[in-house]
């Protein structure tokens, strides 16, 4: 968010005062900056279990029945997740033989953002997939 804020900051005071001349990469920069939190941003969604899912039907209250549901959600998000990283490399590749209008730089920078957070995604919710499963086992282990 910091990063974020400077070159924000830059545009609104140059655009309001004559202090500094008017940078137009500030904007560009913001933009590159503000796709990565993003992408950062569900990565870490998706670690934390914090990702938003539509519930359809009510929360299960039976074990086996709480990690179908849940189970299903997450082999969804491994799904998308290897989508993304799958074609997201053909868009980062496209990507990199693009530069930016204004700072001329490679717009790899932001496009390689799509694979590293699909891998992440399914990475990320087959490990906690693995952990629902693993709950499940010990409850059904202690209720014997």
């Amino acid at each position: 968010m910091a990063a974020l804020a400077v070159p924000v900051a830059m545009q609104v005071v140059s655009r309001y005062t004559p202090i500094i001349p008017t940078y137009l990469w500030t904007e560009e920069l913001s933009t590159f900056i503000f796709i990565w939190m993003v992408m950062i941003g569900s990565m870490v969604a998706v670690w934390d279990g914090t990702h938003f899912d539509v519930r359809v039907l009510p929360d299960a209250t039976r074990p086996l029945a709480r990690l179908l549901q849940n189970g299903f959600v997450l082999i969804l998000i491994m799904g998308f997740g290897l989508i993304f990283a799958w074609y997201g490399i053909e868009y980062a590749e496209f990507g990199s033989k693009q530069r930016s209008v204004m700072m001329r730089a490679n717009k790899l920078i932001t496009h390689i953002s799509v694979p590293i957070a699909g891998a992440a995604w399914a990475l990320f919710a087959a490990y906690r997939l693995f952990e629902q499963v693993s709950v499940y086992r010990q409850r059904k282990g202690a209720a014997q």
